[in-house]
């Protein structure tokens, strides 16, 4: 890692709303703070927690995930990583990777063995990332009917 200072990390919480909508703002442009609110208070409940990345405590990253329960007939061992976060200037230094090290952790201890994420085809660094972490192609599909 090319971090000079540890990375710690945390349960996320409607503590870290500033943080996070100014981690998203900064990715995708626009400011989300009520989305973000109405998100972090649902995972304050979800079974398997979502997590923050710090770095001298200022959260530099985030990740949100969650388990099925059998909704669509997907079984209860399958989980999702929903959100990824991470700020531009800890981009590319492990963060990312932590983050994800630690949700699989508690995946597996609540029975998961299968996570999916959904990323975009055209999405090439998203892709090369979740290759380098072990994700292949699945055996699910996408479905989308535009209206």
């Amino acid at each position: 890692m090319d971090l000079m200072e540890p990375v710690k990390l945390k349960l996320l919480t409607l503590k870290d709303l500033d943080a996070v909508t100014d981690i998203d703002e900064s990715l995708l442009g626009t400011k989300r703070r009520a989305y973000w609110e109405a998100r972090l208070e649902k995972t304050e409940t979800s079974g398997v927690p979502s997590l923050a990345a710090e770095v001298n405590g200022k959260v530099v990253g985030f990740i949100l995930g969650s388990a099925s329960g059998w909704e669509y007939g997907i079984p209860e061992n399958y989980a999702w990583i929903d959100t990824l976060g991470v700020r531009k200037e800890y981009q590319h230094k492990g963060v990312a990777r932590i983050l994800f090290q630690e949700m699989f952790s508690m995946f597996k201890k609540v029975g998961v063995d299968t996570i999916y994420v959904f990323v975009s085809w055209k999405d090439w660094d998203l892709l090369q990332f979740f290759d380098k972490i072990g994700f292949a192609r699945g055996e699910m599909i996408n479905l989308e009917m535009k209206i």
